[in-house]
């Protein structure tokens, strides 16, 4: 018999991803004064961007899901926090002026501080200590105090979050997302790429176009351009985080997570009968969850009549994640049954988790090319089905990292040790990013042609 929801009740389900906290009642303490704090969004945003994805579920939007794998405290300063707004408003613009459709910007931002593990343990040579859960639960360095977890960290967690939305909402509302000036959002993109010519002709043509609607209106299309609307995401892994986050609002019924607008289920902990899809059944956000090779066509529906019984438009969103070589035999079968049963989903690719590959040397990347055929593979999947790819889900970032080999570079395993900087799972950097935004764009413009 399923228990009466409350933001607790996920507290009598078994939990994946245990956090084993040392001091209870430091932990209790922290909860209740996160609980305290003002929230970090609004139930208005979030039922606005519950309308959006309904659109994109009826093939009227697309949806660009992105950012970091894994938010580091550290770099909760100006110019790494900049750099992820610049590359996905420009990426959002090529898939706008490409596929000729509005964009859903969704960050994976100002939360995305946990992270599921394959191990709770990690040894090096004769050492073994708890392994790094993300900055909200313990630190990276390799000692027994800083992989302690710790209560205090969930506060300071909320903390850099509020200073990111903070700062992405000054540079949003200053003008950066102003897509009639595209130059000023110049990250380098290097001109020996195959498609640095069309980008350039992409960002002229735009312009032209929104001087033309200027001209024909008689007025300035500023305001209306500068209104760069951008929602926020994380993986809801640690439940005490987002329980203290869970309010009841004036005006409205239900209970929202108000420390994001959009957060997911992760591969790992979308049992039906586990914590967090408890969790997560009582909320009025719009939830994610990625979905693997492991899940069967009746699992996945009974995750749809849990998360969504009343089939609601925009509720849900399914984000598969399957690798380049599964996905033409996984996903079909899935797409098919939630056709069959008619639930209504947003249907994401995630094409990076699925692609993780290990060097001979033991360093953790992914494949350009595999990540593209992933992507091509699920667009002409769902369109043969007569179901709509809705979304893409990334992890990359702005920054001239290389985790990721292959792209415009051609980055080899070699490239790897240049500038490695994720502590968890490799990244895009941002000409590989701006480079899969293009080739994704004109597949979807192909995709378009084709249809009518």
């Amino acid at each position: 018999m399923s228990i009466a929801w409350s933001p607790e009740s996920w507290q009598h389900k078994p939990l994946s991803q245990r956090v084993d906290y040392p001091d209870g009642e430091a932990l209790r303490r922290a909860v209740d004064s996160l609980s305290q704090l003002p929230p970090l969004v609004t139930s208005g945003e979030i039922e606005k961007l519950k309308l959006l994805l309904a659109d994109a579920a009826a093939g009227e939007r697309f949806v660009l899901q992105g950012g970091d794998c894994n938010e580091s405290f550290a770099d909760c300063s100006a110019d790494p926090i900049t750099a992820k707004l610049k590359i996905l408003l420009k990426m959002s613009l090529i898939l706008a002026f490409g596929a000729q459709q509005p964009v859903v910007r969704i960050g994976r931002l100002a939360g995305q501080y946990s992270k599921p593990r394959s191990s709770d343990v990690e040894t090096r040579g004769e050492t073994t200590l708890p392994v790094y859960r993300g900055d909200l639960v313990n630190r990276p360095g390799f000692t027994a105090d800083e992989r302690r977890p710790d209560p205090q960290l969930l506060l300071r967690g909320y903390e850099r979050a509020a200073l990111t939305l903070n700062f992405v909402r000054a540079l949003i509302q200053g003008g950066l997302a102003d897509f009639r000036h595209p130059e000023f959002w110049e990250l380098g993109f290097v001109d020996l790429s195959r498609q640095s010519a069309e980008f350039r002709e992409m960002m002229r043509g735009i312009a032209e176009s929104v001087r033309f609607v200027e001209t024909i209106a008689g007025r300035s299309l500023a305001e209306w351009l500068s209104r760069g609307e951008f929602y926020v995401s994380h993986e809801g892994l640690h439940l005490w985080y987002e329980q203290a986050h869970t309010r009841q609002v004036p005006r409205r019924t239900g209970w929202y997570n108000l420390s994001t607008h959009l957060p997911w289920i992760g591969e790992r902990t979308r049992s039906v009968d586990g914590a967090h899809v408890e969790y997560f059944r009582g909320i009025a956000n719009p939830i994610g969850v990625k979905v693997g090779c492991g899940c069967t066509p009746e699992e996945l529906l009974a995750l749809c009549d849990t998360l969504n019984p009343d089939n609601q438009p925009g509720r849900l969103m399914l984000i598969h994640r399957f690798g380049a070589a599964r996905i033409p035999a996984a996903l079909p079968r899935l797409v098919e049954a939630v056709l069959r049963k008619g639930r209504r989903v947003v249907w994401c690719c995630d094409p990076m988790h699925g692609n993780t590959l290990t060097t001979a040397s033991g360093v953790k990347t992914r494949d350009f090319d595999a990540i593209l055929r992933e992507l091509e593979t699920a667009i002409d999947i769902h369109q043969a089905l007569g179901s709509v790819l809705a979304g893409v889900h990334f992890e990359m970032t702005g920054e001239n990292v290389t985790e990721c080999i292959g792209g415009a570079r051609g980055l080899t395993e070699a490239d790897l040790t240049r500038n490695y900087r994720s502590d968890v799972d490799p990244r895009l950097n941002y000409e590989q990013a701006m480079e899969m935004a293009l080739l994704l764009a004109r597949k979807l413009s192909r995709g378009r042609a084709a249809a009518r």
